[in-house]
């Protein structure tokens, strides 16, 4: 496993248009592959529009604790790009006049972000519906100053998703590093502990998987069993939910796939098993993705390729939900990791 980014590495893959450029040539630009958009318009579904909004996303920042292998988002200890104060402040009024009902707050580690607390005590005021962090729970004891992080989502009513890979600990060692494991499954017993998925506390707490290797995931429901028997027979822990995502073929994982010599394969895997129901729902048909400096983009996906929404408003400075509402999604070959099987969001499944 590396213990730097992409972007540290000054690897070519760190660069959105290498990685755009990579997945528009090979198998695609020889015409053994269909597009994204030749597929989609196969089936009806080009152009692709947004529905209602649901989901504001923001990313407070590429900082973490982790260098996971499998990460879209190339995060790291060595990423300093960090949403300032001002940003916020602009999220925040739009937090207090949208129509979407859910707040997604993400990373790298959100928590790392020095004006995070102050921003979660803001916006909980703002009457939305689901509060999400998305945490990779090693944060939590990464520092003394996190180890007050549950009480402290506790007391806001925080709607905690967290990744753990697998429920034994050589395949989540694998991917995100030795000891990860173990300090997840003490994490997670903090977050028992002070109420989160226990009855009748109506603190939320769900468990994000995706696969370790270069193959698709299998069926959530029964995943999510698996799970929920494995954690509470071996650690007597509990949660509510389990997401699937499939790994998407951009940045680390990209470089992976590449390197490992699975790349082809893969892409034949996700064309084979594209799913027009899938499309449907796909999380950029009812999100907004706002990155760490305030642009907008269809998906937290496309905001790693740096492929910004098509509309004349681009940045949260300048937000009009419904200019937003009538754009056309900008879609690629990475798109294919969405809608194969049953689909994949970051609210896993979506057909």
């Amino acid at each position: 496993m590396s213990i730097k980014s992409l972007k540290a590495r000054k690897d070519d893959l760190s660069s959105p248009y290498n990685q755009l450029e990579f997945l528009g040539n090979g198998i695609f630009k020889k015409g053994e592959l269909p597009t994204f958009k030749e597929k989609i318009s196969e089936t009806g579904n080009f152009p692709l529009k947004p529905k209602k909004l649901e989901i504001l996303q923001l990313n407070l920042g590429y900082m973490c604790n982790q260098v996971c292998s499998h990460c879209h988002v190339d995060a790291g200890p060595d990423r300093k790009e960090i949403m300032t104060v001002e940003t916020m402040k602009q999220c925040l009024e739009v937090i207090k006049t949208t129509g979407a009902h859910t707040l997604d707050l993400t990373g790298g580690a959100p928590e790392m972000n020095p004006n995070f607390r102050w921003f979660v005590e803001e916006a909980s005021r703002a009457g939305i519906k689901d509060f999400i962090v998305r945490s990779n729970l090693t944060i939590i004891l990464a520092n003394k100053k996190y180890h007050d992080l549950p009480e402290f989502f506790k007391k806001h009513n925080v709607h905690v998703v967290s990744s753990l890979p697998f429920y034994k600990r050589e395949k989540t060692d694998k991917q995100r590093g030795s000891g990860v494991f173990d300090k997840s499954i003490k994490a997670l017993h903090m977050l028992n502990d002070v109420g989160y998925a226990q009855e009748g506390t109506g603190l939320k707490l769900d468990l994000v998987y995706n696969p370790s290797g270069a193959f698709l995931p299998t069926n959530q429901q029964a995943m999510e069993k698996d799970f929920k028997v494995a954690l509470k027979e071996d650690f007597n822990i509990d949660f509510d939910n389990l997401f699937s995502i499939t790994n998407l073929p951009i940045s680390r994982f990209l470089e992976y796939l590449i390197a490992s010599e699975n790349y082809e394969d893969y892409m034949y895997a996700l064309v084979d098993a594209y799913n027009p129901a899938a499309v449907e729902n796909v999380m950029c048909t009812n999100t907004i993705s706002i990155s760490w400096d305030g642009w907008l983009y269809d998906c937290d996906f496309n905001q790693m390729l740096d492929l910004k929404v098509n509309s004349k408003v681009k940045h949260i400075s300048e937000y009009n939900e419904d200019l937003l509402n009538d754009r056309e999604i900008i879609i690629s070959q990475h798109c294919y990791g969405c809608t194969a099987g049953a689909g994949s969001s970051c609210q896993g499944s979506v057909a």
